[in-house]
């Protein structure tokens, strides 16, 4: 398990089980520097921390995706070198929305399991607020790419509210932003057979997530650095 500070405890093995991986497949993703290596402690055994979580799930969904490996590559060498998990989270997010629907069905306990903590009735009810779990009969009904972006945000000091009206700038300015760039690259695919479309979508799709993501992350930390400043109203006395 990881502490809170994140400093990484996690065993090799331990990494495998949390992103539903072999073992294998994490040490093959750390030969190819896809994950930074692991805290050496006593024994020379090896920790990881959630930063690695969240880059190995971040991986595995890209490869989901149909990224071939060196496709992958290229995708985290140009990610800013300082992301923490949970802005890693929010790019496996990002990527998961391009696919199609990945709703899946769980009980109580399952979707419990698949966020790794208990769930009260009221986290329950903001995750269906926030369109991430639905009920289903004696079930529940998730989206599986924003499952864990929801639950994050299950801790965020702010109020139901803020996170649905945070939510819809979002999604309005995303749709805004996905038909303005379709219009511009339509030229682009009028007189190409349908196998070039195909391919032009599929390299573009990581591309615009990653261009529309970083500029985003940004712009936001240009708007929320002046939060500490001091106020200026009023002016200054002489």
């Amino acid at each position: 398990m990881t502490t809170d500070t994140g400093k990484p405890t996690l065993t090799v093995d331990e990494l495998a089980a949390r992103a539903g991986v072999t073992v294998r497949t994490v040490r093959f993703y750390s030969t190819r520097g896809l994950l930074p290596p692991p805290v050496i402690g006593p024994r020379r055994v090896g920790h990881y921390g959630r930063e690695h979580l969240a880059r190995l799930e971040l991986i595995e969904e890209l490869q989901h995706q149909g990224m071939t490996l060196a496709a992958i590559e290229r995708y985290l060498r140009q990610l800013p070198p300082d992301l923490s998990p949970h802005d890693l989270a929010i790019h496996r997010a990002v990527v998961a929305s391009w696919a199609p629907d990945t709703v899946e069905t769980a009980d109580r306990r399952e979707l419990e399991e698949r966020t790794g903590r208990p769930l009260t009735e009221e986290d329950v009810e903001r995750l269906a607020a926030m369109g991430v779990v639905q009920p289903d009969g004696d079930g529940y009904r998730f989206d599986a790419g924003l499952l864990r972006l929801g639950v994050r945000l299950l801790d965020v000091p702010l109020s139901q509210e803020s996170i649905l009206a945070a939510r819809n700038v979002l999604v309005e300015h995303a749709r805004v932003a996905a038909h303005e760039l379709a219009e511009l690259f339509r030229g682009e695919v009028s007189e190409r057979d349908t196998e070039d479309v195909r391919s032009l979508s599929a390299h573009m799709h990581p591309i615009v997530v990653q261009a529309l993501l970083t500029t985003f992350q940004r712009s936001l930390k240009e708007e929320l650095s002046g939060w500490g400043a001091p106020s200026q109203a009023g002016g200054s006395s002489s």
